[in-house]
């Protein structure tokens, strides 16, 4: 067991390094057991203590691999997830510098805000719509620690879900305005359509998706709690981005958010 324990923290700090360097680093997968989901997910919870330890704040949680054709890609049944963090919010709008964001990709999402804690097992959606104060459009700026994108299931765990940072545009929405499976989404880089899809992309609704992360956070001993930020997961096709790019979301009901990058730096 403290083999493992050194292996988890060598993993960990491997990620943090790569990021505060700002140069991607070899996979990790190679030097775990293999297929084992929980030793993967045991390097993420690594550097969510250090990260806490040094005073970053959660804020919430997010969902990846919600589309079936990921899913298929990197040979899983079921969704991953990571921590969302305050410093890795980003404005509406505002300018991210490229230094921020290691291959950096993007895609749209319905963002949840919780009014209510969710602390019960196996939360229905009816209970998810309950405990929901609002909706939001948002944009998810995907980043790799690793090199090249070459990630398996286990890459991504550890690499804390594969998050860099979110984009939460506004107004807020009530629930029951939407129809959040069949609410579409356009996104453009620079006026280009790049990305296309609807709610029903992710687990055939984002509120399938919400009440999947919350009864593993209840698993797993970490409940969803009022305030916290659910970032849903993707509604269409993930898009490269390069310095300069403006890119646009629009979800039809939920309104726009954009996510701007900054020139490339010398």
């Amino acid at each position: 067991m403290s083999g493992d324990k050194e292996k988890i923290e060598a993993l960990a700090k491997r990620l943090r390094e790569a990021e505060a360097s700002g140069v991607a680093c070899a996979p990790l997968r190679d030097d775990m057991p293999e297929g084992d989901l929980e030793f993967a997910y045991e390097v993420q919870n690594a550097n969510t203590r250090h990260y806490l330890g040094v005073g970053r704040r959660a804020t919430g949680r997010k969902v990846g691999l919600t589309a079936k054709t990921v899913q298929d890609q990197l040979g899983v049944d079921q969704p991953d997830f990571g921590i969302l963090y305050a410093d890795l919010c980003i404005g509406d709008g505002e300018e991210v510098a490229m230094s921020r964001v290691m291959q950096p990709k993007v895609e749209a999402e319905v963002a949840l805000v919780l009014e209510h804690d969710l602390t019960m097992e196996n939360p229905t959606v009816a209970e998810v719509i309950s405990a929901t104060a609002y909706a939001l459009p948002a944009i998810e700026i995907v980043c790799s620690r690793i090199a090249n994108w070459d990630i398996r299931i286990q890459d991504t765990i550890a690499d804390n879900a594969s998050l860099g940072l979110y984009v939460l545009g506004g107004p807020k929405r009530k629930l029951e305005d939407l129809d959040l499976r069949l609410c579409g989404m356009v996104m453009e880089n620079g006026g280009d359509q790049v990305s296309v899809g609807a709610g029903l992309a992710c687990l055939g609704n984002p509120l399938n998706a919400a009440a999947w992360l919350a009864a593993k956070m209840v698993e797993i001993g970490m409940p969803m709690r009022a305030g916290d930020t659910i970032m849903t997961g993707s509604l269409g096709a993930m898009a490269p981005v390069k310095p300069g790019s403006v890119v646009e979301a629009r979800i039809n009901g939920l309104g726009s958010v954009r996510a701007v990058f900054g020139p490339e730096e010398s």
